[in-house]
């Protein structure tokens, strides 16, 4: 078997290994097998951690920079720039992986270090379009913070300027923004995240339990972004738009500041050029730590094999809870997950999973050898 074109474009297996680590492991085995493949990596991301690392493998100039963290402490993070587009991640700058000891802070922490790093990305860098990755946010301010780095005023009821942190939110009189700083800037906010801002599928309801919030919390969580949007968004434009609330309500705060919210995996796939090496690809291979419903709803695995335009797609995760009728209906020729090569939790385990990751690769090459030059791989039930 002789000339086949394998591109491995899979997102990051969260807390395991990166995109790029990923693929590296899949490339090994695949080419261990001895056959004519000709491999080509690219590194995917859908607006999670792991974006700037995607776009700096596409050539972007990494720039490296202190922010404030969630709660107050400098935080070390960085840009992807191009010259042009500056890339960066919530989950560097007020995510969950970055909190002091990882104590959850859900009434405290703040978005405050985001609106910094724009403003770098502005200032320092002259950027023309700022990217920010929504997803890993340890944060429910509903962007205030950001804004206050952005130079937005917030009064108390006594005329007070406060700093904005959720659990201030409810205590406010008067929010007001300030436009200056981003004129002339695209702002653009990257997600995979449709929820809105408030309700019963809002950023507080849905997601301030995975940050610390207890039920308690999570309702006065509510009642201060429902107040905040009062303030700043009195005809209720935004907070309804699907996203807005991504990363605690960054997506609603962007979009106050005149940006736009996109998919985080689409915005990725075009920036990384994803279209132009599918059409050169014979077979395709993605892959992320856990194929669910969520999946289904536009992650990355499901619009990679959208825009994959009929080319054979096999998916590669960590686990999966996907029914062979689902994977077949996105598109996915086959599945192979590390659950059922381990009895051992593999996601926390960068040397099994890689480990894994090669033997899978040495098996789809053995299909691809099986299956010859008519029709490569055979089609065979998800596992």
């Amino acid at each position: 078997m002789s000339g086949i074109s394998v591109l491995v474009a899979p997102d990051k297996f969260k807390g395991s290994l990166t995109a790029r680590e990923v693929a590296d492991s899949l490339r090994t085995g695949l080419m261990g097998a001895g056959e004519n493949l000709h491999c080509t990596q690219l590194p995917l991301a859908d607006g999670g951690d792991g974006s700037v690392e995607a776009a700096v493998a596409a050539g972007f100039e990494r720039v490296p920079l202190v922010v404030t963290g969630p709660t107050g402490e400098p935080v070390a993070t960085s840009i992807a720039f191009d010259g042009h587009t500056g890339v960066l991640e919530v989950a560097s700058i007020s995510g969950l992986s970055v909190l002091p000891g990882g104590k959850l802070r859900p009434l405290h922490a703040t978005s405050f270090g985001v609106g910094e790093a724009i403003r770098f990305a502005v200032e320092h860098l002259n950027a023309k379009r700022v990217v920010v990755a929504l997803g890993g946010s340890a944060t429910t301010d509903g962007g205030a913070g950001m804004l206050h780095a952005l130079d937005a005023r917030f009064l108390d009821h006594s005329g007070t300027a406060v700093s904005p942190a959720p659990n201030v939110l409810a205590d406010l009189r008067e929010v007001t923004l300030d436009l200056e700083p981003l004129a002339g800037v695209e702002l653009v906010g990257a997600s995979d995240v449709t929820n809105p801002l408030l309700g019963v599928s809002g950023t507080a309801t849905v997601f301030g339990p995975q940050k610390g919030a207890t039920p308690e919390d999570v309702a006065r969580l509510e009642t201060a972004l429902t107040h905040f949007r009062r303030l700043t968004d009195p005809r209720n434009q935004y907070a309804e738009i699907s996203g807005a609330g991504s990363a605690g309500g960054l997506g609603f705060a962007i979009l106050l500041l005149q940006g736009r919210l996109v998919s985080g995996a689409d915005f990725f796939l075009d920036l990384l050029d994803f279209d132009a090496h599918a059409a050169t690809a014979d077979l395709i291979i993605t892959g992320e730590g856990s194929l669910d419903e969520q999946t289904e709803r536009g992650k990355l695995v499901s619009v990679v094999a959208r825009r994959s335009k009929g080319k054979t797609v096999i998916a590669v995760a960590g686990r999966s809870v996907l029914s062979t009728a689902a994977a077949a209906g996105m598109g996915l020729a086959s599945t192979f997950t590390l659950t059922d090569r381990s009895r051992v939790d593999t996601s926390h385990d960068p040397q099994l999973s890689a480990q894994l990751l090669r033997e899978i690769g040495l098996e789809i090459a053995g299909d691809i050898a099986a299956a010859g030059p008519s029709g490569f791989p055979a089609a065979r039930p998800s596992r």
